[in-house]
């Protein structure tokens, strides 16, 4: 369960972040970001004020989950064969 209204999910294996936004008890996928661009911009057309504040500020508004926050691409393991 999250506490924070805006969760920037966990690294999908082809890149990029599911965005979420908790309104009314109810959770609203905002998009794909594949940057922290991307995430404000969701936020902006979503009407939350400040959202580069939000993103690019120690916000606890906003849940990264599952990995480093303002990462968006998977990083190649030692096993990967070029």
């Amino acid at each position: 369960m999250h506490h924070a209204p805006i969760v920037v999910h966990r690294i999908s294996p082809s890149g990029g972040r599911r965005v979420t936004l908790l309104v009314a008890g109810r959770e609203d996928i905002l998009g794909l970001a594949r940057s922290d661009r991307d995430v404000i911009e969701f936020l902006r057309r979503a009407e939350v004020p400040d959202p580069d504040e939000l993103v690019l500020g120690d916000s606890p508004l906003v849940d990264w989950v599952g990995g480093e926050p303002h990462v968006y691409e998977l990083e190649a393991s030692d096993t990967d064969i070029p």
